[in-house]
């Protein structure tokens, strides 16, 4: 863990990042030696372990690159939290964040005393204790929290969630925004919403990020204002790849074919 990811959102730099979810390390470690700025390890929908975590979080780490480890958790319960951020990955991403007492609890969980209810104990964050008393300095000003809109109620308190101190960045869901508001996978139905938590970050200086799919949505996103994108997933690029992969086989074959079909009707010259 360092500031470097969490300094980047408290300046709205723009950040590019990539989403974990197939819970292998080696594919965490390649997309960390691809140069992204973060990866988030998911564990929400993802069967992904907190041992798991752990070994991702080591993967990224052991990357010759600048990227940074963060766990989408799977609800805002201090305890997931707590273990999330003991594997010693830089911060923690926390969905369906509704109301500003919830953003709060979200902080609490995610710092040590007297500013917090995380506890206190020698894991991976703190080099198993050997560097306890640095990391529990450090914790509180390094660690990233970052809280997702995802509902119509979080729309409505967007911009008091944003002031809610230790919140470093608001995180758009378009599949679960949608979807709570009747248009599930209709990103142009939730354009008002979409702009609306985008007015509400920028109105308090907070970061505001999202996910997208492919070049077309990616530009769609930055031209919208986001300031971080993650870029698609891990499945995602896998799925791509392969269906790239085939279409390109079946393009080939078709030519080759076309191409012996014609040899065969030439006549022979003898």
């Amino acid at each position: 863990m360092n500031e470097r990811l969490k300094q980047a959102l408290l300046d709205r730099d723009s950040l590019v990042g990539t989403w974990l979810t197939v819970g292998h390390p080696a594919v965490a470690e390649l997309q960390a030696e691809l140069g992204f700025d973060f990866a988030v390890v998911d564990a929400e929908h993802a069967p992904t372990s907190v041992e798991t975590v752990a070994e991702m979080a080591r993967a990224v780490d052991a990357a010759d690159g600048p990227t940074e480890p963060l766990v989408r958790v799977a609800d805002d319960d201090p305890a997931r939290i707590k273990r999330a951020l003991d594997t010693g990955v830089s911060g923690v991403v926390v969905p369906m964040v509704e109301t500003v007492e919830q953003a709060r609890d979200v902080v609490e969980a995610a710092r040590y005393p007297p500013e917090g209810v995380r506890g206190v104990a020698g894991t991976r964050a703190s080099s198993y204790g050997l560097d306890l008393d640095d990391y529990f300095e450090r914790a509180n000003d390094e660690v990233v929290v970052v809280v997702q809109i995802e509902t119509a109620a979080a729309v409505e308190n967007a911009r008091a969630i944003a002031d809610v101190d230790g919140v470093d960045a608001l995180f758009v869901g378009p599949a679960d925004l949608s979807a709570s508001l009747g248009a599930f996978g209709d990103v142009d139905a939730i354009d008002t919403e979409i702009s609306a938590v985008l007015d509400a970050g920028h109105a308090a200086d907070t970061a505001v990020g999202t996910i997208a799919f492919g070049a077309d949505e990616v530009a769609r996103w930055a031209d919208a204002g986001f300031d971080f994108q993650a870029v698609g997933t891990d499945a995602d690029y896998l799925a791509r790849g392969g269906q790239d992969a085939l279409d390109a086989y079946a393009d080939a074959t078709e030519s080759a074919d076309g191409r012996n079909a014609g040899s065969d009707r030439r006549e022979d010259p003898r």
